[in-house]
């Protein structure tokens, strides 16, 4: 029983979910619109608790074991719950203020001060890291030991040329050619992954409906 009722409900959760795209019924649709709109909040409340709570104890799990790095688990830990009770707490922005006062002087911390100067430079300078990994990456991919790599040296040499303009000095067709090489080849070779990534999709769709799948339900 404890597999078969949530295999049930996922069953006809999915028949009834692409149901609502074949059936143009006013109650149908209303169901679903009430499904998508309520049960699928109060779903995702119930994840995020799960994931918080997954996620601390995971942390103090380390921290209790003195494993690598667990230094930084206390910051990950202290961060949450700071954030947490200033969001709640706090209030969002200065124009809708909470219970807790949120000013030092003419400092505000409220959650939108905390996004907007705290995450957004923290993940601007995550990308900025990812570029040179990507540049590492590039080079060690991008040697000509095949026709293919070849093919991919070239294409990827012409494109960052013809993007700047410098390669429009140099051969004055030549951003239009990289432009062609985008509209073109690379369209059709990003229909053909998109075609593959949605057929693997709806196989793995079918055998979680059917039940075939159920690494979703835990245990080995």
């Amino acid at each position: 029983m404890q597999k078969r009722l949530p295999l049930l409900l996922v069953l006809l959760t999915g028949i009834f979910g692409a149901l609502t795209y074949f059936i143009p019924n006013h109650s149908v649709q209303a169901a679903d619109e009430s499904m998508r709109n309520d049960v699928m909040r109060i779903i995702a409340a119930f994840s995020l608790v799960l994931g918080l709570g997954s996620i601390l104890q995971h942390h103090f799990n380390k921290i209790q074991r003195k494993s690598h790095n667990w230094q930084y688990s206390w910051i990950t830990v202290i961060t949450i719950f700071a954030t947490g009770i200033i969001g709640v707490f706090g209030g969002m922005d200065p124009s809708h203020p909470g219970i807790l006062p949120t000013h030092i002087g003419s400092f505000s911390f409220h959650m939108q001060t905390i996004y907007m100067n705290m995450l957004v430079p923290l993940g601007a300078t995550m990308f900025s890291m990812l570029a040179f990994f990507m540049a590492s990456a590039a080079y060690r991919a991008f040697r000509a030991r095949s026709f293919a790599a070849t093919l991919l040296l070239i294409s990827a040499f012409v494109l960052m040329l013809g993007a700047v303009p410098l390669g429009r000095m140099i051969f004055h067709p030549l951003p239009s050619f990289a432009e062609w090489i985008l509209a073109v080849p690379n369209t059709a070779a990003k229909r053909g992954i998109n075609f593959g990534i949605q057929l693997g999709s709806l196989a793995t769709s079918l055998k979680i409906l059917l039940g075939i799948e159920r690494g979703w339900l835990g245990g080995g």
